[in-house]
């Protein structure tokens, strides 16, 4: 009986030994190396679970916080988060535990909503906690959709941006006009997805890059070619002997940005309604709400009722940031178009993809052509070419950071990009944005520059920082022949202050904060106008989705910061992506051991070992 038994644990023996054998072959006979940076990813993974879990405990802990949106909360947020972002994790805890953080906050702002117009529910998401009078019935915004996009689009389920984009590409918010209330700051009706300005299509994209989805990007983009067809419309100055003809024009509030010096430089240049703007008197009358009733009380907002609403200017401007936009979504179009299996034989489409990047072409050269100011070095702001009242077509010379949005959509043609970089050198002088706590929103230098007010003549903004931040990212990355360290370590700079804002007892986003000795945010608690997963995950760490196959892995992290990192769970294409770089894989062994390692569906396909390469990675087929 001992005999057999031994004769069988021997074959149990060669058994084992044989698909080990097999498994060697099939994995090219991994090294040693290969099986310790497998061990290293398992226990990353198991480590980022448990510190994600620790962190939402202590974030549903916080007193005093808004109730969510949704069905997320306290109850199930951490199944929910564990099985839903991308995992990360880094020798910062401070950087990790905002990242976190701020994907508990994105959960408490998933919001099932039940559209009695439209008969059925969506997921929309978010920006201020409950039903605002600005927002749309859904309590959904579109101020910051954008943003919103760019985070939500790395959760691993697409349904929530997927939903939350038919709700406002065909859904009621594409049909209803905003409500006209006591916030409603214009005379134009327009509807609810229209209310401010905003790059949906674009983050759309986005989206389909993460989780493409052809049947449905076929379905929808009808709709958002109409979406863009009601901005061309409503948003574009239509004089047409204007300087700025046919530009897209916004108010400062419907931009994001309630007062901005360029809105002031052109009020101060204003006669007969505007006269009140005066550079003595302006800040009595646009810098902060309590000014605006003050200028309603006026004699010109007597004399003259249309040019303000409940005494806010209906004074348009043609911005850096909604031409950009528009450059942006109209790209998209052609880029979705493109898309489509049918192209080549299907002549609508191929006009359809002639004609929206005709029409992006034609955006991006009167951008550059009348809002580059050569002597100034940057893009300014033009008073709009057919506002009824104050001039028009007025160039502001300062210097605001919506000027870097073209970067953000890499708008900025390749073949001439040296013409225009020089924009860059304010974003580190302390003469331009450059402050202890963070970026400013206008160049400190500017006589008028002042961010204890609310307004955004200074005052930091995380809407602008996700703005710039990524700006500077595609710089970097699509412009220059060569990163300096100086300049990664000036975006980790300014990242890493963006984090600290958030405190350090118990975090919190909210919607501003001062850059010269601010300690935190101020305004709202976990408000979602703004984007910080992203921000990590595409420009810090440089995992660039694509529409084809692959993806490219490109940090520029500067190696002296961490001494690891790894990013997980990351869902793609329908595949699963980890990251891991390390500089000491074996804390026995000298020497310098520094390496990158990207694995897809917990293979490993490849490695670098330097932090800073530009990795490219084919999909499985």
């Amino acid at each position: 009986m001992s005999k057999y038994l031994i004769s069988i644990e021997q074959l149990r023996t060669s058994f084992a030994a044989g698909l080990l054998l097999l498994s060697c072959f099939s994995i090219s006979c991994s090294t040693p190396k290969q099986v310790a940076y497998d061990h290293e990813l398992q226990r990353l993974k198991t480590v980022s679970k448990q510190t994600l879990a620790a962190n939402v405990d202590e974030f549903n802990a916080y007193k005093g916080r808004p109730e969510s949106d949704g069905p997320f909360n306290a109850s199930n947020n951490k199944a929910f988060l564990e099985e839903n972002i991308p995992l990360f994790l880094s020798s910062d805890e401070g950087m990790t535990k905002v990242y976190n953080y701020r994907w508990w906050m994105v959960s408490k702002h998933l919001k099932e909503y039940d559209d009695p117009i439209d008969k059925r529910k969506y997921w929309v998401v978010t920006e201020f906690f409950g039903v605002k009078p600005w927002a749309s019935l859904s309590g959904a915004i579109t101020c910051p959709a954008g943003h919103q996009f760019y985070d939500v689009r790395w959760l691993r389920d697409p349904k929530f941006l997927s939903s939350y984009a038919e709700y406002f590409m065909k859904g009621s918010a594409s049909k209803l006009d905003q409500r006209e209330n006591g916030n409603f700051l214009t005379y134009l009706s327009r509807p609810e997805s229209h209310h401010f300005s905003s790059w949906m299509i674009d983050g759309v994209e986005a989206h389909l890059k993460i989780h493409p989805n052809a049947n449905w990007t076929k379905d929808l983009l009808p709709c958002m070619e109409k979406h863009q067809h009601g901005w061309d419309s409503l948003f574009t100055v239509h004089n047409a002997g204007a300087k700025t003809a046919g530009m897209y024009k916004i108010l400062d509030l419907y931009d994001g940005m309630e007062f901005s010096l360029s809105a002031v430089l052109g009020l101060i240049q204003s006669k007969d309604a505007y006269a009140i703007y005066t550079p003595e008197s302006w800040k009595e009358y646009y810098l902060g709400w309590e000014t605006t009733s003050k200028a309603a009380e006026s004699k010109q907002a007597k004399d003259f009722p249309k040019a303000f609403r409940k005494g806010y200017p209906d004074y348009y401007l043609v911005r850096p940031s909604v031409n950009s936009y528009a450059y942006a979504n109209t790209q998209s179009l052609a880029n979705l178009y493109n898309l489509d299996t049918e192209k080549n034989s299907n002549p609508t489409i191929q006009q359809k993809i002639k004609l929206y990047e005709s029409k992006a072409k034609s955006i991006q050269e009167n951008l550059l052509n009348v809002l580059w100011n050569e002597e100034d070095q940057f893009f300014n702001t033009y008073s709009a070419g057919d506002n009824e009242f104050g001039v028009g077509d007025y160039e502001a010379h300062v210097r605001e950071s919506v000027g870097y949005t073209p970067w953000y959509f890499n708008m900025i043609p390749f073949e001439d990009h040296q013409k225009y970089e020089n924009a860059w050198a304010m974003f580190s002088s302390e003469k331009g944005f450059y402050n202890a706590k963070g970026m400013t929103t206008a160049e400190r230098q500017h006589p008028y520059y002042n961010e204890q007010a609310y307004a955004w003549n200074g005052r930091g903004w995380p809407f602008q920082n996700s703005i710039v931040y990524k700006a500077y990212a595609n710089y970097l990355r699509n412009y220059k022949k060569e990163i300096k360290d100086s300049e990664r370590e000036l975006l980790f700079d300014y990242i890493q202050k963006l984090a600290d804002m958030h405190g350090s007892d118990q975090l919190n986003i909210g919607e501003w904060y001062i850059p010269s000795d601010g300690q935190t945010f101020g305004g709202e608690q976990d408000y979602f106008h703004s984007t910080f997963p992203d921000i990590v995950i595409e420009d810090l760490l440089g995992f660039k989705a694509s529409h084809e196959n692959k993806f490219t892995l490109e940090p520029l992290l500067p190696e002296d910061k961490w001494d690891h990192f790894y990013l997980g769970n990351l869902r793609y294409h329908g595949h699963d992506v980890d990251v891991i770089w390390k500089k000491d894989w074996d804390t026995n062994k000298p020497g310098d051991q520094s390496m990158l390692c990207v694995w897809v569906n917990n293979k490993l396909v490849s490695t670098s070992p330097e932090l800073n390469a530009k990795l490219k990675i084919d999909l499985p087929k």
